[in-house]
């Protein structure tokens, strides 16, 4: 199949093309010709969008599909194609199924499912049996049948020797180890940030201080161990700074922040909508502008929509029966391009994650393999439930206003738009 991209704006900074606008010719899935102007054939597959650009394929470190067990939430299927219509080439989902991914067969079968599709999916495999925190999961097994980190998703690890043992095995076979920020007995039962909000709103707070402790206790593991250490979804101004400290002192640590985390603070709790309740908690406004300056310093280094499918039965309920999570990968975009440059949020969703998974980042470039997102950065929209592919719609940014929004991607010899 012969693909003509027409007048498209390469957002590349690897490219020769970058910020210029060109004519894109695929063939078979390579690119043949990048020119200012390539004229079509009748047997092309010709894209001509408004105000296209188009970037190396973005990729989404924290997703949740729910397949298998909970596919009420999610399947593969839908949330590939989902994936796909919202940009992204590449998805890296978690351990959030039944039965969980702990064993190199689970990850075969993930592999299995996602077969033929436009979306690479990788699995982020289970660090410990059933993610329950008390034995370590077959890790080196699973890395060789293609799992590219180990995590319990949201689920922190107590044991402080269980996590010291997993950074010392994990070096072996130079495996990326997750460890959620959390401290549970610290959090106890809050489902909201402790703050004036929670105090107001008469909701059990969760501190920041649960976040710190485990972080902190993360670095001193990892310190002694020498080992490699990724910490998901961090959420406080505090976070960043220990995170920072960390690096300066060359300690291989590396973290991600979500969407929501990096765009909404707990100012939106007054409506006690459960699409907001999420874990970690939503925090201050000033956690939010700490986390976008950690994203333009380097110190953070991952964005990810942290996409989490829960069903209505489990999410449409009292906020503080209803479970952790909302759906990210249609709003990403839009959400973020309203406070990030683009080129901030191009390279913390393509090059920076793919260099850390270990995972090629295939530049706009002449006889490459074209893994390309399709996006228009100025569409203004109000994101409804007809912007929701998602089989559950707990969306947090639901009637909110959004700026840009992809169009799709071209991965594995497939043009799929949204």
């Amino acid at each position: 199949m012969t693909t003509l991209i027409k007048s498209a704006t390469i957002i590349d900074t690897s490219s020769p093309y970058h910020n210029q606008q060109k004519d894109i010719l695929i063939t078979n899935g390579i690119i043949d010709k990048i020119e200012d102007s390539i004229t079509g054939k009748e047997n092309y597959q010709i894209v001509s969008l408004d105000n296209l650009h188009i970037s190396c394929g973005w990729f989404d470190t924290s997703v949740s599909f729910g397949e298998p067990g909970f596919e009420e939430r999610e399947n593969i299927k839908n949330g590939l194609e989902t994936a796909a219509k919202s940009g992204f080439t590449t998805v890296a989902v978690n351990a959030n199924s039944h039965p969980i991914v702990d064993n190199k067969a689970a990850v075969e079968y993930l592999f299995h499912k996602a077969n033929g599709f436009a979306t690479n999916l990788y699995p982020i495999a289970a660090l410990t049996q059933g993610s329950k925190g008390v034995e370590m999961a077959e890790l080196y097994d699973m890395q060789l049948s293609g799992a590219i980190a180990f995590g319990d998703y949201m689920k922190p690890i107590a044991n402080d020797n269980l996590m010291k043992i997993a950074l010392l095995y994990a070096q072996n076979f130079d495996g990326l180890v997750f460890s959620f920020p959390k401290n549970n007995s610290i959090a106890g039962e809050g489902i909201a940030n402790e703050g004036i909000n929670s105090t107001k709103l008469g909701l059990k707070g969760i501190p920041a201080l649960a976040e710190h402790i485990q972080i902190a206790r993360d670095l001193f593991l990892l310190e002694y161990t020498a080992g490699k250490l990724h910490i998901p979804t961090i959420s406080t101004s505090k976070s960043v700074d220990l995170i920072k400290e960390a690096k300066k002192k060359g300690l291989q640590v590396t973290c991600s922040v979500s969407v929501h985390h990096l765009t909404l603070s707990d100012d939106e709790l007054h409506g006690f909508d459960s699409n907001y309740k999420v874990n970690p908690p939503l925090r201050t406004l000033k956690d939010v502008e700490a986390l976008q300056k950690g994203i333009k310093s380097g110190v953070i280094d991952i964005i990810t929509s942290d996409h989490n499918p829960i069903d209505i039965e489990h999410k449409k309920l009292e906020f503080s029966e209803a479970k952790d999570g909302t759906i990210g990968l249609e709003s990403a975009f839009g959400a973020i391009n309203s406070v990030l440059k683009l080129d901030d949020f191009i390279e913390n969703i393509t090059t920076k994650p793919k260099a850390l998974f270990g995972l090629k980042n295939y530049s706009i470039k002449e006889n490459n393999k074209a893994e390309i997102t399709l996006f228009n950065p100025e569409n203004k929209y109000i994101f409804s439930m007809n912007n929701i592919l998602s089989t559950s719609k707990n969306s947090a940014f639901l009637n909110k206003e959004l700026k840009g929004k992809a169009y799709g991607i071209y991965n594995n010899n497939q043009l799929i738009l949204n």
